[in-house]
């Protein structure tokens, strides 16, 4: 069976989602595939936007969505999560450098530090020189990183992850497929694990 998470970390409900998916791992023995996408190209491909324009104008919806994420975070004992102050981030740089970590072999370190420097602790992380020094605070290869997501091939193949995510019906992030069934938003975790257990039983 599969389990892919596409995601972005744009997304904070992705990042919420990330920190809640080894609990499950550990309850399921099934490892969740990490697929890098552009929200961005998500979101022109559907027609779609992000909940920060969609709920604008909208009357309690913002204070409910609010309400909900701290039920989440209660939930699920997560402490390390700040609403960063420089959203939107553009993501292009930080989503190319996954793509690239995940052929140099520091793919976990890599999503693991960039999320805490996008939700934990966070920072503008759409400027080169914040960007360079949150790799090297983390311990990461900038130079190669950097260097990396300048590669046509790195490119393209964020490219291609984006357009299969929408092929296969995604339409923001983050978005789960249990063996090419699609699951939407933190909240449908839940779900997620009750089809991998009817799955591997």
């Amino acid at each position: 069976m599969t389990t892919e998470f596409h995601f972005d970390f744009g997304s904070p409900n992705a990042y919420l989602s990330h920190l809640v998916i080894p609990a499950i791992e550990a309850r399921t023995s099934v490892k969740f595939e990490y697929i890098p996408v552009l929200i961005g190209g998500v979101f022109k491909a559907t027609n779609n936007v992000s909940p920060a324009v969609s709920l604008q104008g909208i009357k309690n919806k913002g204070e409910y969505t609010g309400i909900e994420t701290e039920r989440f975070i209660k939930k699920h004992g997560i402490t390390l999560y700040e609403r960063n102050p420089f959203f939107p981030v553009n993501t292009l740089q930080i989503m190319r450098g996954a793509v690239f970590a995940q052929s140099a072999g520091i793919f976990e370190h890599y999503v693991n530090e960039v999320y805490r420097h996008m939700w934990g602790n966070p920072r503008k992380m759409d400027e080169l020189d914040v960007i360079q020094a949150a790799f090297e605070e983390s311990g990461l290869p900038s130079a190669d990183i950097l260097d990396g997501c300048q590669d046509p091939a790195v490119k393209q193949q964020l490219i291609d992850n984006t357009n299969r995510s929408v092929e296969m019906g995604a339409f923001g992030s983050p978005t789960f497929f249990v063996d090419g069934a699609i699951y939407f938003g933190k909240d449908k975790l839940v779900d997620v694990e009750e089809a991998i257990l009817r799955a591997t039983d």
